[in-house]
């Protein structure tokens, strides 16, 4: 399911645009920010993240200079099991979140994917580091549904991605440093047909509803037709994507598990062969005993003579017991 997601995003980020236009402040962006929510097996809530950051300004990013630190991303309180999910960005992980130690050049992009877990039940209060254009929520068809305050959301209904329905909930213009709340509960389900999402309660309190848009903005789409792939359909673009990488995953798994096979048929050949001369040990043992005890019973060995031998084969004897045990329990 995981690696599902993570392609899945990736082909969305394809969408996304991969520069913006120049600014004075601030000089780092988020175009785009897909999260994928789902409930965990051990009942916490699953954070599946994928982050398209764009550097505003034509010469290279190194941060503000304070630190080490490039881009920097707090995650909500509470938050367990942080995972960075692409080993070529150099990543550090802090007390509230992560920081990259990469530099970002001119005017480009990079695509951050991470997840963590929330407990179950909990309010999840999300404040983004840098100004987020958009993003867009996901979940998994009768996974739940979320509700939204302190931030203008819409439901953009359902949709389809490799025989799974997906419900998307849009917020745009988040500023820096926003705080909003995500309630997930994944006992309710949205209703059929729905529309709207009143999902921002705004600073006067009221509730504010929207319609549903497109997933795709129209902006998105009019930088996509910009760029040098607009001669290709996007959606038939992230299909082949997909394709190439779910192809990598096969066959590194398949290899894998091959490995594992052969690596497992050694070692059972050893087992086999270890318990085979520990049988025979055995069997050698009780003769020297049975040989032990005619010996004596004819009279060839003294009682002290006897108890040592005896002794020494009951100390050889549990030794290769418990050698056998571990075949046999």
């Amino acid at each position: 399911m995981i690696k599902k997601i993570t392609v899945f995003l990736l082909g969305l980020l394809m969408l996304a645009p991969a520069g913006a236009g120049a600014a004075a402040e601030p000089k780092i962006t988020i175009d785009m920010h897909y999260l994928v929510v789902s409930p965990a097996e051990d009942g916490s809530t699953n954070m599946m993240n994928m982050v398209n950051y764009t550097n505003l300004d034509s010469s290279e990013y190194k941060g503000d200079g304070k630190s080490e630190a490039v881009l920097t991303v707090t995650l909500p309180e509470g938050s367990t099991g942080l995972n960075f999910l692409d080993g070529k960005i150099a990543m550090k992980q802090t007390g509230n979140g992560f920081i990259t130690t990469d530099s970002i050049p001119g005017s480009q992009t990079v695509v951050l994917p991470y997840s963590y877990r929330m407990p179950a039940g909990r309010d999840i209060n999300l404040a983004f580091d840098y100004p987020v254009q958009m993003m867009q929520v996901l979940v998994p068809e009768g996974m739940g549904s979320i509700e939204f305050k302190g931030a203008e959301a819409t439901n953009q209904g359902l949709f389809n991605f490799e025989d799974q329905k997906y419900v998307g909930y849009s917020v745009e213009a988040i500023p820096a440093n926003k705080p909003f709340t995500m309630i997930y509960n994944k006992d309710i389900q949205p209703k059929a047909g729905e529309a709207k999402q009143a999902g921002a309660e705004a600073e006067s309190g009221t509730v504010v509803a929207k319609q549903s848009p497109a997933f795709h903005n129209p902006g998105h789409l009019r930088m996509w037709y910009q760029s040098p792939l607009k001669s290709f359909n996007p959606h038939v673009l992230m299909i082949v994507l997909a394709a190439i990488v779910i192809a990598g995953i096969a066959y590194f798994s398949y290899f894998s598990l091959r490995n594992r096979a052969e690596a497992e048929k050694l070692e059972n050949d050893a087992d086999e062969k270890a318990f085979k001369l520990l049988m025979a040990k055995q069997n050698t043992i009780m003769d020297k005993i049975l040989e032990l005890e005619e010996t004596y019973g004819n009279g060839l060995l003294t009682e002290e003579e006897y108890n040592a031998k005896i002794d020494a084969y009951k100390q050889h004897l549990v030794k290769v017991k418990l050698g056998l045990r571990r075949f046999v329990e």
